[in-house]
């Protein structure tokens, strides 16, 4: 009996080590922004505070937001933010959540999100974004 708790305890062990990520390497968003026949790449880090995070403006039109909560060990969540610029404020237009995503290992990343295509309420403009995680060395 004491035999197979330990295959038991050694096999879990081995299972919980199997899918850590390796201790040099590090979760990596990346998103791919299209708007008006102009491509943006955003990288995005885990960070503890996602208050401190900083849209990036999509030509004037639109500003995008990626933000990935957790640490080098785990992610907790992804959040996608997508807004209209106006001349006053940024309007939010869409926002997507993913729960504790898995980290691929795959060099091109393991897509998180598919495409989204969010539309402008004004002049008919769209903006597209995909985005993948993946674990990098640091």
């Amino acid at each position: 009996m004491a035999t197979f708790r330990r295959a038991t305890r050694a096999t879990a062990l081995s299972c919980v080590l199997a899918g850590a990520p390796a201790a040099d390497a590090a979760p990596l968003l990346r998103c791919q922004v299209d708007q008006g026949g102009q491509t943006w790449h955003v990288e995005t880090a885990p960070v503890a505070d996602p208050y401190g995070v900083r849209p990036l403006d999509i030509d004037g039109k639109f500003r995008f937001k990626a933000v990935m909560v957790g640490d080098e060990g785990q992610v907790e969540y992804v959040k996608l933010y997508a807004y209209h610029q106006t001349r006053r404020k940024p309007v939010l237009l869409h926002e997507a959540t993913y729960l504790a995503p898995p980290v691929g290992t795959d060099p091109a990343g393991t897509a998180l999100t598919g495409e989204h295509t969010v539309f402008s309420p004004w002049l008919e403009r769209e903006m597209r974004y995909r985005c993948t995680l993946r674990e990098v060395a640091r």
